[in-house]
C-alpha cells in the first residue's frame, strides 16, 4: 500500500480541534518542524500534544504554542534553553500542563503502543506528582501506578522511510518518535528520502510499516536549533506587519 502525500499541508489535513497530538524529537533532534508548521497553518484549536518540552524560540512547538493552537501540554521539561512562549502562555493561564517524569513519558507512550493499560514505577513516588495515584508495594519499595498514553495523531521525523512507511532513523533523532509511531491511531511521518519497498535493508527498519498511516518526503529538513539561532519567527512576518 502506498501511503505516501504530496506535502506537509495534505498530511496534517485531517488533524481538528480538540485532537491529541504526540510530537517527536528530543529538543530539536528527531523534531518534525515542517508538519508542525503545516499544523500552525490549518489553525486547529484546542490540541493537547504530548512532547519531551515545551519548545524553544518561535518555531517548531512554540510557534504551535504561540500560535494558540494548543490547550494542554503532557511534557518532562517545560524549561529549555528559550521557553518563554510556553512560559508566558502557562503563566497567562492560557495552556495546562501535565509534568511526566522524562522515562516515565517514554514508558507510558511504550505502553500504550503495546497495549499496557497501566504499570508501576518508583519514579515520583512521594511527590506532588504522584498525588491521586494509586500506590503498590513490591519487594519493599513503594510504587507509583501510571496509565498508558496514546493519541490521536502523531508527528515523527525519520531519515529514510519507504513508500510502505517503513523507517529508519538518523542517530539521536530516533528517541521519542519509534514509541510514538506505535502509540497513535494515525502516524504521519516526514522523511529526508523517500524510496521505494525493497530499498532499506529489513534488518535495518526501526518502524515497521504496519505503524505508519502517511509518509510525505521532506528533503531538506529544517533544524529547529539553526532557525532559532538565525532569529526565525513562524509564521513569518507579512510585509504590512512589518511596516507596522
Amino acid at each position: 500500500m502506498d501511503k505516501t502525500v504530496a506535502s506537509p499541508a495534505e498530511a496534517v489535513a485531517r488533524i481538528g480541534d480538540g485532537a491529541s497530538v504526540m510530537i517527536g524529537g528530543f529538543g530539536g533532534s528527531g523534531a518534525p518542524i515542517e508538519l508542525i508548521h503545516a499544523l500552525i497553518d490549518k489553525g486547529p484549536r484546542n490540541l493537547t500534544v504530548i512532547n519531551n518540552n515545551a519548545g524553544n524560540g518561535h518555531v517548531g512547538l512554540a510557534a504551535l504554542i504561540e500560535a494558540g493552537l494548543v490547550g494542554k501540554l503532557i511534557c518532562s521539561f517545560p524549561r529549555s534553553a528559550d521557553p518563554r512562549v510556553f512560559t508566558e502562555a502557562y503563566l497567562a493561564g492560557e495552556i495546562e500542563l501535565e509534568l511526566v517524569p522524562q522515562g516515565t513519558l517514554a514508558e507510558r507512550i511504550r505502553a500504550g503502543g503495546a497495549g499496557i493499560p497501566a504499570f508501576y514505577t518508583p519514579t515520583s513516588y512521594g511527590t506532588d506528582l504522584a498525588k491521586g495515584k494509586k500506590v503498590e508495594e513490591f519487594d519493599g519499595r513503594p510504587h507509583v501506578q501510571e496509565r498508558w498514553l496514546k493519541a490521536d495523531f502523531a508527528l515523527v521525523k525519520a531519515h529514510r522511510g519507504d513508500t510502505h512507511g517503513n523507517l529508519t532513523y538518523r542517530m539521536a533523532a530516533r528517541n521519542f518518535n519509534p514509541l510514538m509511531c506505535m502509540a497513535a491511531a494515525h502516524t504521519i511521518v516526514q522523511v529526508s528520502e523517500l524510496v521505494q519497498p525493497g530499498a532499506i535493508d529489513p534488518e535495518a527498519v526501526v518502524t515497521p510499516g504496519i505503524f505508519v498511516q502517511s509518509v510525505v518526503e521532506v528533503a531538506n529538513p529544517a533544524q529547529e536549533e539553526v532557525l532559532n539561532r538565525a532569529g526565525a519567527v513562524y509564521p513569518p512576518a507579512r510585509p504590512q506587519e512589518v511596516q507596522a
